[in-house]
């Protein structure tokens, strides 16, 4: 069944992600792909790739803005630059790309089919389709400036892509997910819904079949039928982070659970000692990303709490935290290669703890003081904004 999963709605951002980010960004992002094809398989990393929620969860907790769109070119670039050289292995391979690169997709996809004996004829089809019918058949005021087709050497696929509209300053992403290749004609496409921004042409429609019939071809299935499987994330306009934006159990949950007298509890957390408190609040919320089911990811914005943003929203992203994040995953993966997964089952007990301590936990402390918490201690754990390195607090003179 080939369909839409979702999109995404959220405003836009511009500007570079810096070099000391996006580095960070390419390893902790291969570290969980590495994780989770090792753990669950391609298919769960496909469908993951496919979900708005859990896309923008991942680029929240490897620091960028928890709500801007640049989320989607700068996560994509990172795991194209990382994943594609270990594809081999790993049996996933991201095609496209933003601007000029997203026109390389079908070359870059045609290669890799014909490399793994897929069907490289049908799949550049279903990368063109995806693209035509979110540009062209959906006129919503929306115009595609990126493409990513992420593809298994199984012949599975997802596609990331996003559109920009200048007339009201937001970027749509829009997911699709393949679980089985067949023809875009064999099942109904569904429409976009969105928030409302006036009328528009939507070729997808039932009373478009004169015109879609000349277009795409497609059927005349009412698409009010699969409006219950479209997931939309609509992010708020502003910059800062709300206690309304986050699940305050689960991250209380969380917190509570990342200190290290409450792991020294855990039987199953005893191979994480020593980590300190503030890698373990990291490595808590990667662990979720990894394992979390999609239940888990309803507030993307509490993954920010894992490595803040690169604009200093919620926090300065906290290198050192962010490199033994790295190092403690990358580690739990080359454990795992050679048949040693202990490390790997104690990054997993963490979100599953966390989870199982919800139900009975209430939320202790105020939302902007855990804010305010990260913001101060940021210079300890070596926090960097795009803007420049944090400072110590200087030492208050006393006059005499």
């Amino acid at each position: 069944m080939i369909k839409r999963s979702g999109f995404a709605d959220m405003p836009l951002h511009y500007g570079q992600v810096p070099l000391w980010l996006a580095e960070r960004m390419g390893k902790l992002g291969l570290a969980i792909t590495q994780e989770i094809i090792g753990q669950k398989g391609k298919n769960d990393f496909l469908a993951r790739m496919s979900d708005p929620f859990w896309f923008q969860s991942m680029g929240a907790v490897m620091g960028m803005d928890w709500h801007s769109s640049g989320i989607t070119t700068a996560v994509m670039g990172a795991l194209k630059r990382a994943v594609n050289p270990h594809a081999k292995e790993l049996g996933i391979f991201i095609c496209g790309g933003k601007g000029k690169q997203s026109r390389l997709a079908p070359q870059e996809l045609e290669k890799y089919a014909l490399n793994n004996g897929l069907d490289a004829v049908q799949l550049v089809k279903n990368s063109k389709l995806s693209a035509k019918v979110d540009n062209t058949a959906i006129q919503d005021g929306f115009q595609l400036y990126l493409h990513n087709f992420i593809v298994s050497n199984e012949g599975n696929w997802t596609v990331v892509q996003q559109g920009m509209s200048n007339q009201s300053a937001t970027a749509r992403r829009y997911h699709w997910h393949s679980t089985a290749l067949r023809s875009f004609t064999e099942e109904p496409h569904t429409f976009i819904y969105g928030e409302n921004q006036g009328n528009i042409l939507n070729f997808t429609a039932k009373e478009a079949m004169p015109l879609k019939k000349s277009i795409l071809s497609m059927t005349a299935e009412s698409p009010e039928r699969m409006l219950g499987e479209i997931k939309k994330l609509k992010m708020p306009l502003h910059h800062d982070l709300r206690a309304e934006n986050v699940d305050m159990k689960r991250l209380g949950a969380i917190l509570w659970l990342a200190q290290e007298q409450q792991v020294n509890q855990f039987e199953e957390l005893l191979l994480l000692q020593g980590l300190g408190p503030r890698t373990l609040q990291s490595l808590a919320l990667v662990s979720e990303v990894i394992y979390g089911s999609p239940s888990r990811f309803k507030d993307p914005a509490r993954f920010s709490f894992a490595h803040g943003g690169k604009d200093g929203h919620p926090f300065p992203v906290p290198l050192k935290v962010y490199d033994e994040t790295i190092k403690v995953l990358q580690d739990a993966v080359t454990r795992s290669k050679i048949g040693n997964s202990d490390k790997s089952k104690a990054i997993g007990s963490l979100s599953q703890l966390a989870s199982s301590l919800e139900d009975g936990f209430t939320p202790s402390g105020n939302f902007e003081e855990l804010i305010e918490k990260e913001r101060n201690e940021s210079w300890k754990y070596g926090g960097r904004t795009v803007f420049g390195k944090v400072k110590p607090p200087q030492a208050q003179l006393t006059l005499f």
